[in-house]
């Protein structure tokens, strides 16, 4: 009932918090001003994110308190999501150069992966591999990744939100389902909850974005759950990277189209899936709430038969991620000139 609690006084927080850094950001005249690359079409304050990091941060002690996190854990994911957030909240007020950006985005990734051990031996196949000092290198690559692209895949109305909320569920439900784990579901609650309270101003109609500081912290904070779900059952990462596919696929096709079209990745742009799909429905809402009934009926099933060691991870990810790559191919993400519809 304790762990309740918290969850619901966390959303609270975090839903009068998102108020309150609306406020902030009108007087500050902090407004995301729509253009031709924009997916919003009217001045909307940003920032409100960091109702999510602050009330995160401040009960992950209280988290640590109730042995629900080792002391390594939880300086992993405060030290490397404070670091994310700090850049991502100076950046919304005054642009830093991408390369800073990206330098700080590896800092805190290998911050969060020295105290987290190091990537855990993966399955595969019936078979535990140690990659070792590679294996690192590895989850150093893939958490900077899961930063931007959750940056780039925040670009409609609740659809940030609505992925954090139904991927940290379905970790939860990950932790909960396997006999080996005890009460690690409730730190993915908590971001759940963090979330929620700021999705209240951000779905269906956008009265604040979540800026910088709050994609990228969510971005590095799923990525190192994932990971460290992998030190205590080795088979949940898989469920979480399968939970996570929704915006893999899609920011990693547009990423790999725009490459080899030798396009400005780090340039503005509105080729991601989800965007073409936004322009055909012509509303954010239709396309959020089917990320989250994607994330909810097609990909948790699997990765909970991931969890539950009822199929191999690998299988389990290429079977579900098959169709959202076709999706993504259908959409035409990372296509220039694509035919706005």
């Amino acid at each position: 009932m304790s762990y309740w609690l918290l969850i619901v006084l966390a959303g609270c927080i975090a839903l009068v918090l998102t108020g309150v850094l609306r406020r902030y950001a009108m007087v500050r005249k902090l407004l995301d001003m729509p253009n031709e690359r924009s997916s919003h079409s009217r001045p909307t304050p940003r920032g409100g994110g960091m109702a999510i990091v602050l009330v995160f941060v401040s009960f992950m002690p209280v988290l640590r308190l109730f042995d629900v996190v080792s002391t390594e854990a939880l300086w992993s994911l405060i030290g490397a999501g404070a670091g994310v957030a700090l850049v991502g909240f100076w950046d919304d007020h005054r642009h830093i150069p991408a390369r800073w950006r990206l330098l700080i985005h590896f800092a805190a990734a290998c911050w969060g992966v020295l105290l987290l051990g190091g990537l855990p031996p993966i399955p595969l196949f019936g078979s535990h591999y140690d990659l070792g000092w590679f294996g690192g290198l590895i989850a150093v690559t893939y958490l900077v990744w899961l930063i931007n692209l959750y940056n780039f895949m925040d670009g409609i109305n609740g659809i940030a939100g609505v992925e954090a909320v139904t991927v940290s569920l379905g970790g939860s439900l990950l932790y909960a389902t396997s006999p080996a784990t005890g009460a690690e579901w409730v730190v993915p609650m908590l971001l759940l909850a963090a979330v929620s309270g700021f999705l209240f101003w951000n779905f269906p109609t956008a009265r604040i974005f979540m800026g910088d500081a709050g994609s990228g912290f969510i971005g590095i904070i799923l990525g190192l759950m994932s990971i460290q779900s992998a030190w205590i059952v080795p088979e949940l990462f898989w469920g979480w990277i399968i939970l996570l596919g929704v915006f893999i696929t899609d920011a990693t096709v547009t990423l790999v189209r725009r490459l080899l079209q030798q396009q400005k990745i780090y340039q503005a742009h509105r080729s991601h899936a989800y965007q073409y799909a936004s322009r055909k429905f012509g509303s954010h809402k239709p396309v959020t709430l089917a990320v989250g009934a994607i994330n909810l009926f097609w990909l948790l099933p699997f990765a909970l038969l991931v969890g539950l060691k009822l199929i191999d991870g690998i299988l389990g990810m290429l079977a579900a991620y098959g169709p959202l790559l076709w999706l993504a191919l259908q959409l035409k993400a990372g296509a220039s000139g694509h035919q706005e519809v």
